[in-house]
């Protein structure tokens, strides 16, 4: 936008210097011209003034003096000064009429002399092309010069006033990105033009909105999770009046799993209604690396740690990064032989953290992601779906590769906190 508003101004400014300088140009030139001319006039007269009135000899010497070529043509032929033809504009001013013609590299200025013995003289000032434009250059040079710093300062201002527009702008992006992200407590400080000031406010409105409409949704669904808790109830207590107890016992059980999911579900919802959680990646995955070593020391398995300096904080949940943690060692325990080395490296990176996950296994079937509940090993594939979503849900991303021993390796880049 910068760039197009400096193109703009510049365009706009050169047009109406254009229109005036162009003129103005002429202008200079026509003046110097006619001043050149009639400086020269002054100087035809004076030394007309001179014939008839000296001898030869003084007369060449007053020719001599003037600062241009001059020329006296006598009646009786006789040429005194400079050397010139006598041209056809000649023959006429010797008829008693003074004038200025053209001629070839410039102009003559013709002057009449009567009253001298023996006829009309004619006294001629010669004035060249560059006599006619002395100075004009200059002139140009100076306009040309203040019609650059002109459009320069046209230009250096549009950009100020650029960045003073795009700032804002800018601003309203990288809030509106951070609400993509999950983050709903992102909000700008409206500022700039007044258009761009009102589009600030509504943007916050809008996250506003947007954050009270998913808080009255998370709370639906634990009112919606609470009743269900009454109609499971009434089924423990029809399972309790079973005559068989060894039946009673299963749905006792299946009714105690469905209570717990249900629970679940309400202290979900309740959890995410609140602001955006955090936690320190650093301490949550030397936790979760430290529970599987166990596993993996039963297995032979060689595994390699690496934790950058904390803490790391991320925009997730202590839990949900625990799990999403889990789910990637549980991948890598489940799908490739016991003895297969892995390794974790956490680093950070320029807006949160890397969190890479590697082994030395047969790798992916696909580089793709699966979608929810599609799996290339045989498996549920819900792993992969937790920690792209625990990724997503920071504002952050997950792709899948290829370690430096061929086996898969599975990356994540969660936002800071």
């Amino acid at each position: 936008m910068r760039r197009w508003l400096a193109l703009l101004v510049a365009a706009t400014t050169s047009l109406v210097l254009i229109a005036l300088l162009v003129p103005l140009a002429l202008l200079v030139r026509t003046v110097a011209e006619s001043g050149a001319v009639s400086r020269a006039g002054s100087e035809a007269d004076s030394v007309a003034m001179a014939v008839g009135s000296v001898d030869a000899d003084t007369l060449r010497l007053t020719t001599e003096r003037a600062a241009h070529p001059v020329t006296v043509f006598l009646p009786d032929r006789q040429v005194i000064g400079a050397p010139a033809p006598r041209s056809a504009a000649v023959e006429l001013a010797s008829r008693g009429r003074s004038i200025t013609a053209a001629v070839p590299g410039g102009r003559e200025i013709l002057v009449a002399v009567q009253g001298v013995l023996g006829g009309t003289a004619v006294v001629r000032v010669y004035l060249s092309d560059a006599d006619l434009s002395e100075g004009v250059a200059q002139v140009w040079a100076g306009l040309a010069a203040l019609g650059l710093t002109l459009i320069g300062v046209g230009i250096l201002v549009a950009d100020r006033l650029a960045r003073a527009v795009i700032r804002p702008i800018s601003s309203l992006a990288g809030v509106s990105h951070r609400l993509a992200g999950g983050d709903l407590s992102a909000r700008t400080v409206p500022g700039g033009p007044p258009e761009v000031h009102a589009v600030g406010l509504a943007l916050n409105h809008l996250a506003e909105r947007i954050t009270g409409l998913l808080s009255e949704e998370r709370e639906n669904v634990a009112d919606l999770s609470h009743r269900l808790r009454t109609p499971l109830t009434g089924l423990r207590l029809e399972a309790e009046s079973l005559g068989d107890p060894g039946e009673a016992a299963r749905i006792e059980a299946r009714v105690d799993a469905l209570e717990r999911a249900v629970t679940s579900v309400i202290v979900e919802a309740r959890r995410r209604a609140q602001d955006q959680a955090r936690c320190d990646a650093a301490t949550v995955t030397e936790a979760r690396v430290a529970f599987w070593s166990v596993l993996a020391e039963d297995q032979a398995r060689h595994f390699t740690l690496h934790l950058a300096p904390g803490p790391l904080h991320v925009a997730v949940a202590a839990d949900d990064l625990a799990a999403c943690v889990d789910a990637l060692l549980g991948n890598v325990f489940a799908h490739t032989p016991e003895g297969v080395p892995f390794a974790v490296r956490l680093e950070p990176a320029p807006g949160g953290a890397l969190l890479s996950v590697a082994d030395a296994g047969p790798g992916f079937a696909t580089p793709a992601l699966l979608e929810r509940g599609e799996s290339g090993a045989g498996s549920t594939g819900l792993g992969l779906d937790i920690a792209r979503r625990t990724a997503e849900s920071s504002g952050g991303s997950l792709s899948l590769g290829t370690s430096g021993t061929g086996g898969a390796s599975v990356t994540l880049f969660l936002a800071e906190a």
